[in-house]
């Protein structure tokens, strides 16, 4: 057997024993799915700190670099060659992020929860005498319709009994002493899980507060090991290739998110003073719908907006009118002025293009997965874009998609005059 029939076979054998470990290690992830659904999910439980500590960080980066450097610029000019002002711009750039995220986190609270609780027990004291006196009206208008006011009785007697609680409907005199024995274990056993989650939560707060003051301090050595490993690894070409990538990423996600978290501050804020001149029941409360909701493209304003509508509607129907109008034309000023001034065209999707990515994203990863869903897709379409054109150059064909609309393979490209064809955006918007 000759050397080319030798090599030639070995390649096929390696091809085939490929093919089946790939097989095989697809069916065992199929198998096995729940099983390693369950030690992921342990390993993110016990990260969970370090995710806190990460997400912090990037958060409070800008304030860290800027802190930083001006105290570094000002300190060098007096002690010139020193190192003292490095460290000391450091040990300032860090307890500024610190103290400027327990601030707003501290006054966030400190505002919040005292008027959340007033709405909240207000609205508990409230809401089933505004359902019982809207279902007297619903009723009496459909005397003529015996079959929808039993379903209409039926749903009234369901959503009072579970809004006054246990032994306060019609019929009911409170129960046995077992029923009320086992409500009671039951609501101990709720609190203790409430206590023990708070604590848990509180600890890894404080653990992620840690971990953020480490991270903003090493995240240039960090980087910098992270990119030595890159080369180490891949080839030069390669190597570069994922660092231009995942400098893509940053600058979408850092410009997205924050940009839409400060954002949703000034629609929550403005939301805020607008109510409560207009004398709005729950003005609070709903302002922190709005705002939290808010940093959901496309679908938050209508999540927030529609049950917010629905608790002024029960309290008074005219001003539930008027709430409706004031989102709306609050939403206007945030998706034409706000918005443009803070984001800008930060990712360069289509309408389209946002509206499938939050479906689909929302639909894998629920709430986190509809605020990340845009950056997201705006870098998956980069890179598809990025690699295609690349494929595209290599084969000597223009990079327009104008060039390929007659469904025909378009002529190759003149070598002389690369510079004017048209490079397409991740969002499928194309540019000359």
């Amino acid at each position: 057997m000759d050397r080319e029939k030798w090599d030639e076979q070995i390649k096929w054998g390696l091809t085939a024993f490929a093919v089946i470990s790939a097989a095989v290690g697809v069916a065992f992830l199929v198998f096995n799915l729940n099983i390693i659904r369950a030690g992921l999910g342990r390993i993110l439980n016990i990260l969970t700190p370090v995710i806190y500590g990460a997400v912090m960080a990037y958060l409070m980066a800008p304030v860290y670099d800027l802190t930083e450097r001006k105290l570094r610029e000002r300190m060098e000019r007096y002690f010139p060659g020193k190192r003292f002002p490095h460290s000391f711009a450091r040990f300032a750039a860090t307890f500024s992020a610190l103290l400027l995220l327990l601030l707003v986190s501290g006054s966030l609270v400190y505002i919040m929860i005292p008027e959340l609780m007033k709405s909240l027990t207000r609205l508990s004291s409230t809401l089933p005498d505004s359902i019982t006196l809207y279902y007297e009206k619903i009723s009496g208008l459909l005397k003529s319709y015996p079959e929808a006011r039993e379903a209409l009785s039926a749903l009234y007697e369901e959503a009072y009994g579970y809004l006054s609680g246990p032994g306060s409907s019609s019929g009911s005199g409170g129960g046995t002493l077992i029923p009320n024995l086992q409500m009671a274990a039951l609501y101990l056993s709720k609190l203790s899980s409430g206590i023990w989650s708070t604590l848990t939560w509180v600890k890894n707060i404080l653990i992620g507060l840690i971990v953020m003051a480490y991270l903003l301090n090493l995240k240039e050595l960090l980087i910098a090991q992270f990119h030595k490993l890159l080369f180490a690894l891949l080839p030069k070409d390669a190597a570069r290739s994922v660092v231009e990538e995942l400098d893509y990423i940053n600058r979408m996600f850092g410009g997205f998110i924050i940009g839409k978290i400060l954002d949703s501050i000034i629609i929550g804020i403005l939301t805020f003073f607008v109510l409560s001149i207009m004398r709005m029941p729950y003005a609070m409360l709903v302002s922190v719908i709005v705002g939290i909701t808010n940093v959901i493209p496309f679908f938050g304003p209508f999540i927030g907006a529609i049950p917010c509508f629905v608790l002024i509607f029960l309290a008074n129907p005219l001003q539930g009118l008027y709430f409706a109008i004031t989102i709306l034309v609050i939403q206007q000023l945030d998706g034409n002025v706000i918005g443009p001034r803070i984001l800008g065209n930060s990712t360069g999707l289509s309408s389209f293009w946002v509206l499938f990515s939050i479906l689909l994203f929302g639909g894998l990863f629920g709430f986190v997965g509809m605020i990340i869903a845009v950056p997201t897709w705006a870098v998956i379409l980069n890179l598809i874009a990025r690699i295609s054109n690349r494929r595209l150059r290599e084969k000597g064909l223009p990079l327009s998609s104008e060039a390929y609309r007659e469904g025909e393979l378009p002529e190759k490209r003149a070598r002389g005059d690369p510079g004017k064809e048209e490079k397409e955006s991740a969002g499928g918007e194309e540019k000359k």
